[in-house]
């Protein structure tokens, strides 16, 4: 007899788990009256991590599918929105070091590699500046829509800043109350296996024994079902990473009407980053360094200086950074999403995209009985690997790129033994042909595409050898694209109002629904 899957049991509440608690909820709903249930196991006495402030767009999706609205995501987790990222100091250290890695696509990607003919003829602009308009709306500090533009659509793509916190909270109250996830405040004590090594169920202080079929792991660090139960060892990648511990501040603005950033601001330091996301209320600092290069005191005073007087009075949360994920993610019938799966430094916000692709893939291939639960596992295991591989290679492409050589840290970031083998090939075949003009970038899997790769390595001044004889079959296409992007970036920066102004107005007045 075939054993259904019914009972889905997530232990551990914040972003990850409440993230993962809607998705699966509003992907199954229909299954719920036949007796499929979700929980989410919380315990009332472990805070979140909650520092996971930056997003991709992915996001909006996700909150459209499962319900949310954008007007209230705004009301009650104080975003702001995101238009990307803008490096400072990466490439060479000097003050007016610094490019963009905006969210639109270049102008005509797809039909047209605009980056060859840019390094053939930059015209004396930026790579960003040339391809899209959003480097320019950054720079001016504008919203990337305006309040007649429906929920969730754009007029230059966007993700979100939010407070974490708050996210989590807007979340619990989604799900309960609107897709039937049932809560249990409850401290996992001891987590039972069955006969065979799956999970039977795990026994709570305040709530008993809770069975399930399938459970899924947003524990966070302690990883207490795939790390702790089922002993999945866990993977370091600090020998491709550094970045060990981070230091984060929450800073308050001179006044209501300060400006919001509508990019993440990331400032080289002289061991690590230093990240700045502007809330409505706050800005959420943080630096991120290696321990290994750079004392914490140390790290501390930088980070005060990047500040200024304003964080005077301030105190600073200091946060661990354990570089890597877990060996295998689904085991059995119990796969990790979140921090129990794996954490990298939050240099690209990869943290909450990885939470949303998981759901995402663990949602739409709810085995339907444990007998195929292991094919579905195996292929989420494929897929997962392959993203986290992915991931920590675009995250080292921004170090191995500096020209810096004026501290240890970034002299051990360029060594070849640092640099993993598929980004040491990537970066040999981009010497002669642009990301996007081959097919490296061609699954569904991919987090990034081509086009980001793109940013950052001409952002940051890499070059690739082109035949100016070879692009002339796409010089019009070229030019074209070129000159609509003058067009919409004029228009753009004409019709766009400032980012405080859109989202006070979202609050006070809200979007059109879709």
């Amino acid at each position: 007899m075939t054993r259904p899957i019914r009972n889905v049991v997530i232990v551990g509440g914040g972003t990850a788990g409440w993230l993962t608690a809607g998705v699966i909820a509003a992907q199954n709903r229909g299954r719920m009256a036949n007796g499929f249930t979700v929980t989410l196991v919380e315990s009332p006495n472990t805070p979140i991590i909650g520092v996971g402030e930056g997003t991709w767009p992915t996001l909006r999706s996700t909150l459209s599918r499962i319900g949310v609205s954008e007007t209230e995501f705004f009301r009650r987790c104080d975003a702001a929105f995101k238009q990307g990222a803008r490096f400072a100091r990466w490439t060479t250290g000097a003050p007016d070091d610094g490019y963009y890695h905006p969210l639109m696509l270049p102008q005509g990607f797809g039909k047209v590699n605009l980056a060859q003919h840019w390094m053939v003829d930059e015209r004396g602009q930026s790579f960003c500046d040339t391809v899209c308009p959003q480097g320019r709306i950054c720079d001016d500090g504008l919203a990337p829509k305006t309040i007649t533009t429906p929920e969730y659509e754009a007029l230059a793509n966007y993700s979100y800043h939010l407070d974490a916190g708050k996210f989590a909270g807007f979340l619990q109250e989604h799900c309960t109350s609107q897709l039937g996830v049932r809560h249990v405040l409850a401290d996992v004590r001891e987590v039972r296996l069955a006969d065979g090594g799956d999970i039977q169920s795990v026994v709570t202080e305040q709530a008993g024994e809770i069975e399930g079929d399938l459970f899924v792991d947003c524990s966070g660090f302690s990883s207490l079902l795939l790390g702790k139960a089922l002993g999945v060892p866990f993977k370091e990648c600090s020998d491709v990473l550094f970045c060990d511990t981070a230091l984060a501040i929450q800073v308050p603005y001179e006044s209501d009407d300060a400006p919001i950033a509508c990019h993440t601001i990331s400032t080289a330091q002289s061991a690590g980053w230093i990240w700045d996301v502007g809330l409505p209320t706050r800005r959420g600092i943080g630096h991120v360094y290696s321990s290994s290069h750079i004392s914490d005191d140390e790290a501390e005073r930088e980070l005060r200086a990047y500040i200024g007087p304003a964080c005077k009075d301030l105190t600073v949360r200091k946060i661990p950074i354990r570089s890597g994920h877990r060996e295998t993610f689904w085991k059995g019938n119990c796969v990790a999403v979140g921090l129990a799966a794996g954490f990298l430094e939050p240099l690209e916000s990869s943290s909450i995209v990885l939470t949303e692709l998981s759901a995402k893939m663990i949602a739409e291939q709810m085995p339907s009985c444990r007998e195929v639960m292991d094919l579905v596992a195996k292929r989420f295991n494929a897929t997962t690997h392959y993203r986290w591989g992915r991931i920590i290679d675009f995250l080292k492409l921004h170090y191995v790129l500096t020209k810096r050589t004026d501290t240890d840290f970034w002299r051990d970031n360029v060594r070849p033994e640092t640099i993993p083998d598929r980004l040491q090939e990537l970066l040999m075949l981009w010497k002669y042909q642009s990301p996007g003009f081959a097919d490296e970038f061609d699954r569904l899997e991919e987090v990034f595409p081509a086009a980001s790769y793109q940013y950052v390595l001409y952002g940051m001044d890499y070059r690739t050898e082109v035949e100016p004889a070879a692009l002339s079959p796409d010089l019009k296409l070229a030019e074209q694209a070129r000159r609509e992007n003058e067009v919409m970036t004029g228009r753009l920066r004409l019709k766009l109002p400032s980012h405080r102004a859109l989202i006070r107005n979202i609050v006070n007045h809200g979007l059109s629904p879709v």
